[in-house]
C-alpha cells in the first residue's frame, strides 16, 4: 500500500554509514550500510513524508551519524539520540535539540547487555531530562517497561515505549505488567510505538497473536499511538550473544506495506489510523 495521508510519518528508522562513521568496537553486531538515499526510497514507496531517525546501538553514544542523517533529511526528519546522563552537558543537550533530536533512548535489548539496576538507570535518564523538552524512549522488555511507567521520576517527562512496549507473545494480557502499561496509557504521558512486530515472538505469518495487544493499547490511548517500521530491519537483538561480531549481519526482508495494511485493519476507523500515521507523531516529535 501507499499512503495518501498528509504528513505520514515512519516514527522509527535507522541510518548506517560505516564508511563515514565507524561503529563502536564493543557493538554486538555489524550491520551493512543504509543511507539516506535508501531511506528516501523506503519512504517514497510507502507514501511517507516524515521520519524519525533513531540512534542504533552499534554507534553507542556517538551521535555523529545520526546528526549527519538529520542534516541530509532536513525538516522531514526528527531524531532520537543516545547519551550518558552522567556526563552529557546542558549545552550538548541544547545542541542535539537544535539539530532535530526530540528524545533520548535507553536501550537494554539490542546492545548486548544492561545494568544490574535497570529502574535506577532509567530514573537517572529521566531525572537528567527534567526541565528540558526532550522525551525518554525505552527499548526494554515489558517487565522493565511496566516498572518504568510507575517510577516517580517519570511524572515530569514524556515516555515513549519502543516496539509494542516490549510485549512478547506468551505474555498474558491480564498480567500485572500488561495492565500496568494500559493503566499508564490511560492516565499518563506515555506513548507506544506500534513497530517491529517481528520482535514480539509471533509465530503466525499474519501476527494474529499480536492483534488483541494492539487493539488494547489503541483503545487505551489512541491519541498516543504512533506507527513505525524499524527500517532497515536489523536482526537478532539479544539472540546474537557475545559482542563485536565482525561479519556483516543481513537485514531482515520485511514488507512494510503489508505491516501498514495489517495495522489499518486493526484500527477501528480511518480517522484513528490517520492519527496514528500522521497527527500523533507530529505532536510527539514536534513536526511543524
Amino acid at each position: 500500500m501507499s499512503l495518501d495521508t498528509p504528513g505520514a510519518c515512519d516514527s522509527h528508522v535507522h541510518v548506517f554509514l560505516p564508511e563515514q562513521f565507524a561503529y563502536d568496537p564493543q557493538r554486538s553486531y555489524t550491520p551493512g550500510p543504509a543511507n539516506c538515499g535508501a531511506l528516501n526510497r523506503h519512504m517514497g514507496l510507502l507514501g511517507l513524508q516524515r521520519c524519525v531517525i533513531v540512534q542504533p546501538s552499534v554507534y553507542g553514544t556517538d551521535n555523529a551519524c545520526l546528526l549527519a542523517g538529520l542534516k541530509t533529511m532536513g525538516p522531514a526528519a526528527r531524531g532520537v539520540a543516545v547519551v550518558d546522563p552522567a556526563t552529557v552537558t546542558d549545552a550538548q543537550l541544547q545542541d542535539l535539540q537544535a539539530a532535530g533530536v526530540r528524545a533520548l533512548r535507553v536501550n537494554f535489548e539490542a546492545g548486548g547487555g544492561s545494568p544490574a539496576d535497570k529502574p535506577a538507570a532509567i530514573a537517572a535518564m529521566a531525572s537528567r531530562l527534567r526541565g528540558t523538552d526532550l522525551a525518554i524512549q525505552l527499548y526494554v522488555d515489558i517487565q522493565t517497561a511496566a516498572t518504568a511507567v510507575r517510577l516517580p521520576a517519570m511524572q515530569d517527562v514524556v515516555l515513549i515505549l519502543d516496539h509494542y512496549a516490549g510485549f512478547k507473545v506468551g505474555t498474558d494480557l491480564a498480567s500485572a505488567d500488561f495492565q500496568s502499561i494500559l493503566d499508564a496509557l490511560r492516565g499518563g504521558n506515555i506513548w507506544v510505538k506500534l513497530s517491529a512486530p517481528y520482535r514480539t515472538g509471533c509465530s503466525s505469518p499474519d501476527y494474529s497473536e499480536l492483534q488483541p495487544v494492539a487493539e488494547a493499547m489503541i483503545e487505551a490511548a489512541p491519541q498516543r499511538m504512533v506507527w513505525a517500521s524499524d527500517w532497515p530491519h536489523t536482526g537478532g537483538g539479544k539472540d546474537r550473544g557475545g559482542h563485536n561480531h565482525p561479519q556483516i549481519e543481513p537485514f531482515r526482508q520485511i514488507d512494510s506495506a503489508v505491516d501498514l495494511e495489517r495495522l489499518r485493519s486493526w484500527v477501528a476507523d480511518p480517522a484513528g489510523f490517520a492519527a496514528i500515521i500522521s497527527d500523533n507523531p507530529a505532536r510527539l516529535f514536534d513536526f511543524s
